[in-house]
C-alpha cells in the first residue's frame, strides 16, 4: 500500500511533479556562502556568491518569489539564525536527517552510502545550553557546511530516492524535513508558560523555595517521617542502596524501591515513602532551578530532536519537553487575548496497526473514541481493561502475566493485526530487518546480538550459551514487533504536524500581538508543543475554533495520506482553553 502523494509540506495542495518548487542548496564558501537554485530537471546551475550578512536578505527575497525547498547540512544549526532575523521557510530538505534514513531503508536495493561526515550527533536527554532568540553569525553557527560537500551529498540523496521502488522513502524524507522545521520554530516561538502559576503549584506541593542544596519544607519533613519508620535517624531517602538495605532491616523485603513493589507492601513507611518520590520527581524534573533554566519571559524554549529515536519519534535535548506531568499543564498559560488549541489522538498506534495490516475487524473495533472498548464489543475480551492489556502485550510482546495470557485471544478474531506484529517479531528472532510504512528500517542487530547467536550455534555450546541466544533473540524480536507500528506512527504523526502547519500558515494575522514570542509567531497561530500524539497550537482567541478545525481537518488529511485505501478512524480529543489542563 503506498501512500497519496510525496509532497508533505504541500497540505492539500498537492503540487504536481511538473511543477515541483526549485531546489536551493546552501553551504559556506571562504568567507561566505554559496547557494544555488536547481530548477526541476536542472542539475548544472551557477552558483552565487554571497556575504554572510548579505545572506538573511537573498533568502527572504527567494523565499517571497519562488518558495524553494532550502536544501541544507542541517536545519537544527541553519534555521534558528533566520528565525531569529523573522524569516520563516515554508520547504526544506535536511541532508542529516534525510542521510540517515536512506543509508538504512530496507526497502532500498542499493542504499545511500554511509557517511561519518552524515552521523548525527545530537543526543537526547543531553541537557545543553537553554537557546535564546540567536544573534545572526552564519560563519559560526553553520561553520564546516562546505558547499561542495553539501551539493555532494544532495545529489547523493537524488540518485537513490529516484532509485526508490516507489513515493514512499521521498515522502517521509520531506516529511522528516519539513519536522526540523517545525522543531526549530516551536523552540523560537516558545511555549507559552506562566511563571506565577508554576511557582504557585510548586508552594503548594514543596513548600516555600528551600536553599540551594537543601529540601524542601514538605519533603524535609517526610524524610524524617521516614527515617523514623525505619529507625535510621540518618537515613537519606534519595539513595537507592541505602533506602532498600533499611527497608529490608524492618523485614519489607523488596526487590527494588520501585512505586510497584512499594504498593503491595502493607507498612506504615509506605505512604510516606511514595508521598516523598513524588514530590521528589517534582523538585528534580520541574522545580525552581528547571523553571531558572528553561523558563523566560513566560516561554518555555525546549530543544527537539526530529526523528531523535530509531522509530522515528522524537525525543528531547534539554528541557524535558516530551515529559510535561499533568500537575503542571496549568502553567501552560495563553497569553492575554490568545487561546490554547490541544489535541490529542486516542489509542493511535493500534489504530495505525488495524490500517498498515488492513484487519477490517479491528478497524471496526477502532470506530469511535474508544478501540479499547470495540475489542470488547469483539468478544475477543470481557473488560476494557483486559482489552488494553491484551492489544498493549500484542504490540510490546509480552508472554507472561495478565497481557502474555491475553494475547492469544487477538489471535483468532484479529487474523491480520497480529499476524503483521507477529511477522515482525520473527524477522527480528532470526536477526533481520524491519521497516515501517513509509521504509524507516530498525537498526540490524549489534555486535552482543551475533557473537551469542554465533556461540550458541558453535562446538561446545552448552546450555547456557542456548538460553543467552535465544533471550537475546526474544528481546530483538519484542523491539521489531513494536518498531513497525510505533514508527508508522510516528511518520503518521509527522505528516499531521506537516498539515497543521502548512493549514496555519494560511490563517491571517493577529491584530493583538503576543510580546514574548518573537518577529513570526507574535501575531500568527503557531505550533507551540508537540508529545508524540498531541499538539497545542497557540493562537488569537477569536481564531481557534477555526484553529480547532485545522487540527481536526489535518488529522483527516494525514491518515488519508498514508492509508488511501483503507478506512480507519484516527477521533482527536480536543479542547480549547487558556491552560493545557484536562
Amino acid at each position: 500500500m503506498s501512500p497519496a502523494t510525496p509532497d508533505a509540506d504541500a497540505g492539500p495542495d498537492v503540487v504536481p511533479p511538473a511543477a515541483q518548487p526549485p531546489h536551493a542548496v546552501v553551504g559556506r564558501a571562504g568567507d561566505g556562502w554559496l547557494l544555488t537554485v536547481f530548477e526541476d530537471g536542472v542539475t548544472d546551475a551557477e552558483p552565487e556568491n554571497i556575504p554572510d550578512a548579505a545572506l538573511p536578505d537573498r533568502i527572504r527575497e527567494l523565499e517571497a518569489h519562488r518558495a524553494p525547498r532550502w536544501t541544507v547540512r542541517s536545519l537544527r544549526t541553519f534555521y534558528p539564525p533566520l528565525l531569529a532575523a523573522g524569516i520563516r521557510l515554508r520547504r526544506a530538505h535536511d541532508l542529516m536527517l534525510c542521510h540517515a534514513i536512506l543509508r538504512d531503508s530496507d526497502l532500498l536495493a542499493q542504499p545511500l552510502a554511509a557517511s561519518a561526515r552524515w552521523l548525527r550527533s545530537d543526543q537526547a536527554d543531553e541537557v545543553v545550553t537553554q537557546p535564546g532568540l540567536f544573534d545572526f553569525d552564519p560563519a559560526v553557527v553553520v561553520r564546516g557546511d562546505d558547499f561542495d560537500e553539501v551539493l555532494a551529498q544532495w545529489r547523493a540523496q537524488r540518485a537513490t530516492l529516484d532509485r526508490a521502488p516507489d513515493s514512499r522513502l521521498a515522502l517521509l524524507c520531506a516529511a522528516e524535513s519539513t519536522g526540523g522545521l517545525i522543531a526549530e520554530e516551536m523552540t523560537a516561538a516558545g511555549l507559552p508558560w506562566s511563571r506565577a502559576i508554576h511557582e504557585r503549584i510548586l508552594e503548594e506541593a514543596l513548600g516555600t523555595r528551600p536553599l540551594r542544596g537543601a529540601r524542601p519544607a514538605r519533603m524535609a519533613a517526610l524524610a524524617t517521617t521516614i527515617a523514623e519508620h525505619l529507625n535510621d535517624p540518618e537515613l537519606n531517602p534519595d539513595s537507592p542502596p541505602r533506602l532498600l538495605r533499611a527497608l529490608h532491616r524492618v523485614g519489607v523485603f523488596v526487590e527494588s524501591t520501585s512505586k510497584w513493589q512499594l504498593s503491595e507492601v502493607d507498612h506504615p513507611v509506605v505512604e510516606p515513602l511514595l508521598e516523598y518520590k513524588k514530590l521528589a520527581r517534582l523538585f528534580t524534573a520541574n522545580g525552581w532551578t528547571w523553571l531558572d533554566d528553561w523558563v523566560h519571559e513566560d516561554r518555555f524554549r525546549p530543544v527537539y530532536l526530529t526523528g531523535g529515536v530509531v522509530t522515528g519519534r522524537w525525543a528531547s535535548s534539554g528541557g524535558g519537553a516530551l515529559q510535561i506531568p499533568r500537575q503542571l499543564r496549568s502553567a501552560v498559560h495563553a497569553d492575554r487575548g490568545w487561546a490554547l488549541v490541544g489535541a490529542d489522538v486516542a489509542q493511535l498506534e493500534p489504530r495505525v496497526l488495524a490500517a498498515m495490516s488492513r484487519d477490517t475487524a479491528m478497524a471496526d473495533a477502532a470506530r469511535g473514541a474508544d478501540l479499547y472498548e470495540g475489542v470488547v464489543r469483539s468478544g475477543a475480551v470481557g473488560t476494557r481493561q483486559e482489552a488494553k492489556y491484551a492489544v498493549l502485550g500484542a504490540m510490546y510482546g509480552a508472554t507472561t502475566g495478565e497481557s502474555g495470557r491475553l494475547v492469544p485471544r487477538l489471535r483468532a478474531v484479529y487474523p491480520r493485526a497480529m499476524g503483521l506484529v507477529d511477522a515482525a517479531a520473527r524477522t527480528g528472532e532470526e536477526g533481520g530487518v524491519v521497516s515501517t510504512l513509509l521504509g524507516r528500517s530498525s537498526p540490524r542487530p549489534d555486535t552482543a546480538w551475533r557473537d551469542a547467536q554465533t556461540q550458541a550455534s558453535g562446538p561446545g555450546a552448552g546450555g547456557a550459551d542456548e538460553s543467552r541466544a535465544r533471550s537475546r533473540a526474544r528481546d530483538r524480536g519484542r523491539f521489531t514487533r513494536n518498531f513497525v507500528v510505533q514508527g508508522t506512527a510516528a511518520e503518521w504523526a509527522l505528516l499531521w504536524l506537516a498539515e497543521i502547519r502548512h493549514r496555519l500558515m494560511a490563517l491571517p494575522a493577529a491584530s493583538a500581538p503576543a510580546p514574548a514570542s518573537g518577529p513570526i509567531f507574535a501575531t500568527r497561530a503557531h505550533l507551540a508543543l508537540f508529545l508524540h500524539d498531541e499538539v497545542i497550537v497557540h493562537c488569537p482567541r477569536d481564531q481557534a475554533d477555526a484553529v480547532a478545525a485545522v487540527v481536526r481537518d489535518a488529522a483527516t488529511a494525514a491518515t488519508t495520506r498514508l492509508f488511501p485505501d483503507f478506512e480507519i478512524d484516527v477521533p482527536l480529543d480536543l479542547h480549547i482553553g487558556d491552560d493545557a489542563g484536562k
